[in-house]
């Protein structure tokens, strides 16, 4: 399967460092393989901790006169990638479907999605205020903030153009520069949205992306260069807790955005139709890799059996196929790693007793595919209760009473996204309030957006993305005291 781009310069196979296409030093190189193929889609550059060090310091170079410029200056760059991005929309979502494996149709949503983190921190970089404080004495007090300083960005496979837009944006639009490690999996995207940001005029150093076979050594240089005053991370707990201890030793802010085990509550009193189409939607998009995704199905006892009827007869709709093909609903999952991972997960759950309503093993499609799944006769005391399935695996507890489903959420060390299916105002309010979740959807799974402070709480991350409250991980505060004003 050959790609075929109307602009095929967006398809770039170099590091991109201080505004240059720069070969790593050793001049290594890593295939990007697609996983509904198997084929080898590029060969790409593979830079370590020199080259790294190299994009730091041209990152805190740039960054000394990018916030210098007025906001409304760094804003109408801003605006141009973001004009560049939505012209070339065709040609992003076909280099994502190709290197990660979605539906050409969902590519296009990402980057729209991706796309529109940009237009909205464009706008809240002319908000970033301060304050004067009142004061009884011959003073004044003035809050101001500044840009935290460069930052290094590690970002994920599922979403390869959406997770760099939402670090990339607040920072430049607070006045930062960026230091971007792209999954290996999928370093197309990033690298394509490096040419555009070029084409908008964003100035040399200030975004930087460096693809790698090395994971360690870009991140090694990343947490302990002391000119890095910021890392994000977007990923798993294990990988996120070793960064932020990498940190430690230069006491670097961090924001992660970590694993899920995402409950979706069905009460009794649920719209079931209503319930059925927001687990469809939360369960399978992306193939069940998403970090907010349902993992758990938490369906009360009166209305189990229907809700089960009514999802599995949804769920045989589905196609499985090439992201390309225009039948397709769903495509594969991002490599035969991934697609080994989920089937131990399911055979582990159907060994200690679950039962397989559809699907439950690996589809003849290719190495990568997997059948939708759905898994009943599950409980608690089961691993794939605790687990993230990170796949297109639903399987659909049951439970009693309001106050058992509030346990039965609660009983996992993640707390990014839940969802609560009722009619009850009361029980909105008393589940959304007892959760330990840093996001809820209410009658509602499509709950991300631009607008909205995304993050999680518990061991699923610390940091919000998004939103008005998104800048400000990019930001120190720092306080002046101005006296002797009587003199």
């Amino acid at each position: 399967m050959k790609l075929e781009l109307n602009d095929s310069s967006l398809l770039k196979t170099k590091a991109f460092i201080n505004g240059q296409w720069v070969e790593g030093d050793a001049g290594d190189r890593f295939p990007v393989l697609n996983p509904a193929t198997g084929a080898v889609v590029a060969e790409i550059a593979s830079v370590g901790q020199a080259e790294t060090a190299r994009a730091i310091a041209a990152a805190d170079a740039a960054m000394q006169s990018w916030k210098a410029l007025p906001a409304g200056q760094r804003s109408e760059v801003l605006e141009r990638w973001h004009g560049l991005i939505i012209d070339n929309i065709d040609d992003l979502a076909a280099i994502m479907t190709i290197e990660q494996g979605k539906p050409v149709f969902e590519s296009k949503g990402e980057v729209l999605y991706g796309a529109s983190y940009l237009k909205w921190f464009a706008e809240e970089g002319k908000r970033i205020y301060g304050d004067i404080l009142p004061s009884a004495s011959d003073r004044r007090s003035i809050v101001i903030k500044q840009p935290v300083g460069v930052v290094a960005a590690i970002t994920p496979w599922n979403f390869p153009n959406a997770m760099i837009t939402r670090k990339a944006a607040p920072a430049l639009a607070a006045g930062c520069a960026i230091v971007l490690k792209p999954a290996g999996e999928t370093p197309l995207s990033a690298l394509a949205l490096a040419e555009l940001a070029d084409r908008a005029g964003l100035p040399a150093g200030l975004f930087n992306v460096l693809p790698s076979a090395r994971s360690s050594s870009v991140g090694g240089e990343m947490t302990s260069n002391p000119t890095v005053k910021k890392l994000t991370f977007t990923g798993s707990t294990p990988v996120g807790k070793l960064l932020m201890k990498q940190c430690a030793d230069t006491v670097k802010r961090t924001s992660m955005e970590l694993g899920g085990n995402a409950p979706v509550i069905i009460f009794d009193d649920a719209d079931l139709d209503l319930a059925v189409k927001g687990a469809l939607i939360s369960k399978y998009r992306n193939s069940g890799q998403t970090c907010i995704c349902a993992n758990r199905l938490l369906v009360q006892e009166g209305i189990y059996d229907a809700f089960v009827e009514k999802f599995a007869a949804a769920v045989k709709e589905f196609r499985l196929g090439f992201g390309f093909d225009a039948d397709t609903t769903h495509g594969p999952v991002v490599s035969a790693k991934a697609l080994g991972d989920i089937d131990t997960i399911v055979q582990s759950a159907i060994k200690q007793g679950a039962n397989v309503v559809t699907g439950g093993k690996p589809s003849t499609l290719g190495n990568c595919f997997y059948e939708p799944t759905i898994l009943t006769d599950v409980n608690d005391s089961m691993d794939i209760f605790s687990q993230e399935i990170f796949g297109p695996v639903a399987p659909v507890f049951k439970f009693s009473t309001e106050e058992q489903a509030i346990a039965m959420a609660n009983d996992t060390e993640f707390g990014l996204a839940a969802y609560v299916f009722t009619e009850n105002v009361g029980r909105i309010w008393r589940v959304s309030e007892g959760i330990e979740y840093g996001m809820v959807g209410v009658n509602e799974t499509a709950i991300s957006s631009e607008v909205i402070p995304f993050g999680g709480v518990k061991e699923s991350g610390q940091g919000r993305e998004g939103s008005k409250y998104g800048l400000d991980d990019y930001l120190e505060t720092k306080y002046i005291c101005m006296g002797g004003l009587q003199r």
